[in-house]
C-alpha cells in the first residue's frame, strides 16, 4: 500500500494556549479504513481538520496525497479539498435548494455535465436510503436525515478521501447502519475513510482504531476486520 496521509510530530494549539493535538505520529495507508475514538476534547476533529486544510499544523509536517498542507496556498485548497468528502459535524446545506441540488452541488464545480451530475446525485441518496426525498427542501428534513444527505454530498464526487466526524451521531441504529454501508462500499473501491466517532459499535468495520486522549496518540488496534484482512 501507499502512503495517503501522513502525519509527522504534528501539533496544534489554539487560542488561550489550548492543545488541541500534540507531537503526532500517524501513517494512513491508501484505501485503509481508519476510525479516531476517544473523549470529547480528544482532538480527532482537529486532526481532520487538518487533513482538509481546514486548519493547518502549527509544527511538524502533514502530507496528504502527496502534498504537504503547510505549504499548500489558500488558492491551491480547493484543488486539494476535490478529492475529498467531508462530513462534518455543522452540516451547511443550502436552505432553498433541493436536495437533489444540494447533493449535486460538488459535481458542478468540477464541471461535470447536468444530466451525469443529476444521475450521480440520485444514485448517492439511494445509498443513504433518501431518493424519495430528493425534490424536498433541506428545513423540511429531519436533523437525521439531513446528515444523510451531507453523507451523499461527500460521497457523490467519487473521492480518494472521505472524512466524516460523528457521521451516525443522530441517527438510530438502522440508518446508522445504512450510512456506514455506504461507506465501506467506497472503502471497499479503493477510497481512505477516516471516521471520528463515540460509537464502538461501527468499530468492527475498521481496519485500524486509533485512540486518542488530550490530543496525543495512546495507542493504536487492529479490529476484527483489520486481522482478517
Amino acid at each position: 500500500m501507499n502512503a495517503m496521509i501522513q502525519f509527522q510530530n504534528v501539533s496544534k494549539c489554539y487560542p488561550d494556549n489550548i492543545v488541541a493535538v500534540q507531537d503526532i505520529n500517524l501513517t494512513i495507508e491508501q484505501g485503509e479504513f481508519v476510525f479516531l475514538a476517544g473523549p470529547s476534547g480528544a482532538g480527532k476533529s482537529t486532526l481532520l481538520k487538518m487533513i482538509a486544510a481546514i486548519e493547518r499544523p502549527d509544527t511538524g509536517t502533514l502530507q496528504v496525497n502527496g502534498q504537504e498542507i503547510g505549504q499548500i496556498k489558500s488558492a491551491g485548497i480547493p484543488f486539494l479539498r476535490r478529492n475529498l468528502g467531508l462530513i462534518l459535524q455543522q452540516q451547511s446545506l443550502l436552505r432553498d435548494r433541493t436536495i437533489l441540488e444540494n447533493v449535486m452541488l460538488p459535481l458542478f464545480v468540477t464541471g461535470t455535465p447536468k444530466s451525469e451530475a443529476e444521475s450521480r446525485a440520485l444514485a448517492a441518496l439511494e445509498k443513504v436510503g433518501l431518493p424519495d426525498r430528493a425534490f424536498s427542501l433541506p428545513p423540511s428534513l429531519s436533523e437525521g436525515e439531513q446528515q444523510r444527505v451531507a453523507v451523499a454530498r461527500a460521497i457523490v464526487n467519487r473521492p480518494q478521501i472521505i472524512l466524516a466526524d460523528e457521521p451516525t451521531a443522530n441517527l438510530d441504529r438502522a440508518n446508522a447502519s445504512r450510512v456506514l454501508e455506504a461507506l465501506t462500499f467506497f472503502q471497499s473501491a479503493g477510497v481512505t475513510c477516516i471516521i471520528a466517532t463515540h460509537d464502538e459499535q461501527l468499530f468492527t468495520k475498521a481496519d485500524r482504531i486509533v485512540f486518542l486522549d488530550r490530543g496525543r496518540l495512546r495507542h493504536t488496534a487492529s479490529s476484527a476486520k483489520g486481522k482478517q484482512a
